[in-house]
C-alpha cells in the first residue's frame, strides 16, 4: 500500500502496463468500496448523534459534523498519509526516508499527482492501489473528525471544533498511525498489534474527547436542575437506531480494508498477521452479537435503550485489535465483556460529572480494553515485517503479547494527552471553547443558522414525561417549569 522506493515521474506519454493489470483493478475496486463504507460510517455517526441531541440543535449537529469530517479528511491528505509512509521508506532503506516519503506522498507530490500508468512500477509498484489507499486514509480521518465533534455536542463552538479536527486529522492521528498501524511501524515491528485502528483512531479520539468534555463542562441541565431547560434529553432515539443499523452494514467492508491482499498468497492484517476474509467477516458479526447482547442486558436492567444501541459499537471496538487473528468464539467473549467495560467507564464519568455518554466510554474505555484484549487473544502470534525483507524487518519477525500492547497504549495516551492539552487548552484560552449560556439555551440552530426549533422543543413548561439518561433509566414527570433529569445511578 505504498511506494517502497523513491518515485520518479516519467514523461506523460510513457505507459506502464504493469500498473493497470486485472489484479490491480480488482484491488482498486475493493479498496474503493472500503473507502466508501468508511464514509457511510461518518453518516451513521451523524444519525446516532442526531437522535441524541435536542431538537433545537439538530441542524447544527449535522452541519458541524460534516464540516469536521471534511476538515479532518482533508488535513490527512496534505501530509498525514506521507507521515505514515515513512515506516516503509525506512524498512526498504530508501535514502533520506523521511524527506523522500514526504516529498513523494504529500498532497503535491508525484505519487499523488501522477496517473498510475505513468509511474514506473519498479519505483512505484501498484501505484493505483496506493493512491486509492490515500483516499481510504482520508475517510479514516473523517471518521475521527466526526467522533471528535460528538464529544462537544450542543455546547462547543464551531471554530475551535474545526481547528481541533484539523490538527487531529492532519498531524496527531497520522503520527500514531506511523507508530502503531502498519507492518513495519516502529511499535508494530516490536510486537504491538492492531487491526481497525484501536490505537490511532479510538484511543487518540477518546483522550481528546475527554479533554474536550472536561474543559467545555457539562451541558446546562445535565447534572442539576435549571429552569431554562429540561436538560440534554434525546429527542428521537429512532434516528440513533437507524444510525447503528447503517453502521452494522458499512463496517464489515470498511474493516476488511484494514489489510493487505497478496495475490496467490492470501489476506493479511495491516500488521502482516496471517488472516482470512472469511474468518474476519465472521468475527465482525460475532463482535456485533457479543457487544449487542451485553448492551441489551444493561439496557433492560436500567430500563434505558441507549446501551442497547451503542453495544454493537462497544463490541467491535473492544474486539478491534483482534478481529483479524481471533477465533469467532474468542471474539464473542471479548465483545460481550466490552459492553460492560464501556458501561463502567460511563458510570465513572457520571460520578465525576463529566458530560459524555458515548465517545469517551466507547473510544477510550473500549479502545484501551480492545488493545489489551488483542494481546490476550493473539498472544504468541507472529506479526510485523514485510515480504522479501530480512533482519529486523523480516516477515512476521515480531510476536504479539500483552506487554507490548500495554506499551502501545501508554505511548498513544501520552501523545494524545500532551497534544490534546496543548491544542484544546490553547483554544480555550484564546478563542474559547463554549458557546454563551443564552446561545445554548436558545439552541445552536437558532444561534448559527437563524432556524428556531418548533415551539414545543426543550420547554420546561410543557407537562409530560422525558426519559432519564443512563444510568438512571426510566422516565419522570416534568411540570411547572421544574425539569430535571433523573440522574441517580
Amino acid at each position: 500500500m505504498h511506494s517502497f522506493v523513491a518515485s520518479t515521474v516519467v514523461p506523460v506519454l510513457a505507459l506502464f502496463k504493469a500498473q493497470v493489470t486485472d489484479s490491480s483493478f480488482q484491488q482498486d475496486i475493493f479498496y474503493a468500496l472500503a473507502t466508501v463504507c468508511l464514509l457511510f460510517i461518518v453518516g451513521a455517526i451523524g444519525l446516532i448523534d442526531a437522535g441524541l441531541v435536542r431538537r433545537k440543535n439538530l441542524l447544527d449537529t449535522w452541519v458541524q459534523k460534516i464540516v469536521c469530517a471534511l476538515i479532518a479528511g482533508g488535513a490527512m491528505a496534505i501530509v498525514g498519509y506521507a507521515i505514515w509512509e515513512i515506516q516503509y521508506y525506512n524498512a526498504f532503506a530508501i535514502p533520506n526516508p523521511v524527506k523522500q516519503a514526504l516529498k513523494d506522498w504529500w498532497l503535491f507530490g508525484p505519487d499523488v499527482t501522477t496517473f498510475s500508468q505513468n509511474l514506473d512500477p519498479k519505483l512505484a509498484p501498484e501505484a493505483d492501489v496506493f493512491q486509492i489507499f490515500l483516499a481510504f486514509f482520508m475517510a479514516y480521518a473523517a471518521v475521527g473528525g466526526a467522533l471528535l465533534h460528538s464529544a462537544g455536542l450542543e455546547r462547543v463552538k464551531a471554530a475551535p471544533m474545526f481547528i481541533i479536527c484539523l490538527v487531529a486529522g492532519g498531524l496527531i492521528i497520522p503520527i500514531v498511525l506511523y507508530l502503531t498501524w502498519g507492518s513495519v511501524s516502529p511499535l508494530t515491528n516490536a510486537g504491538v498489534h492492531d487491526y481497525i485502528g484501536v490505537y490511532s483512531l479510538y484511543i487518540v479520539v477518546g483522550v481528546w474527547a475527554l479533554i474536550i468534555a472536561m474543559r467545555a463542562g457539562p451541558r446546562i441541565g445535565a447534572f442539576a436542575t435549571d429552569p431554562r431547560t429540561i436538560g440534554p434529553v434525546p429527542h428521537n432515539l429512532g434516528w440513533s437506531a437507524v444510525g447503528v443499523t447503517i453502521l452494522m452494514f458499512a463496517a464489515p467492508f470498511a474493516f476488511l480494508g484494514c489489510g493487505f491482499i497478496i495475490p496467490d498468497t492470501g489476506y493479511f492484517g495491516i500488521s502482516m498477521t496471517t488472516s482470512g476474509f472469511g474468518i474476519v467477516l465472521v468475527n465482525i458479526f460475532m463482535s456485533y452479537i457479543g457487544g449487542g447482547l451485553g448492551g441489551a442486558i444493561i439496557s433492560y436492567r436500567t430500563k434505558n435503550p441507549i446501551m442497547g444501541l451503542i453495544g454493537v459499537a462497544a463490541g467491535y471496538i473492544g474486539a478491534g485489535a483482534s478481529l483479524d487473528i481471533g477465533k469467532p468464539w474468542q471474539i464473542l467473549i471479548v465483545s460481550f465483556i466490552a459492553s460492560f467495560v464501556v458501561y463502567g467507564v460511563y458510570l465513572l464519568l457520571y460520578r465525576l460529572r463529566i458530560d459524555d455518554k458515548k465517545i469517551v466510554p466507547l473510544a477510550l474505555g473500549g479502545g484501551i480494553y480492545g488493545a489489551i484484549a488483542g494481546g490476550v487473544v493473539g498472544w504468541g502470534d507472529k506479526t510485523g515485517g514485510y515480504f522479501g525483507l530480512t533482519g529486523k524487518y523480516a516477515l512476521q519477525n515480531a510476536t504479539i503479547n500483552v506487554g507490548w500492547q500495554a506499551i502501545g497504549v501508554i505511548v498513544t495516551v501520552a501523545i494524545a494527552l500532551v497534544s490534546g492539552l496543548v491544542v484544546i487548552l490553547g483554544l480555550e484560552k484564546t478563542i474559547g471553547l463554549r458557546v454563551k449560556d443564552e446561545e445554548e439555551v436558545a439552541g445552536l440552530d437558532e444561534t448559527y443558522w437563524g432556524s428556531p426549533p418548533p415551539p414545543y422543543a426543550d420547554t420546561p413548561h410543557r407537562e409530560g414525561t422525558v426519559p432519564g439518561p443512563l444510568p438512571g433509566g426510566g422516565g419522570r414527570p416534568v411540570a411547572g417549569g421544574v425539569g430535571v433529569l433523573q440522574d441517580k445511578p
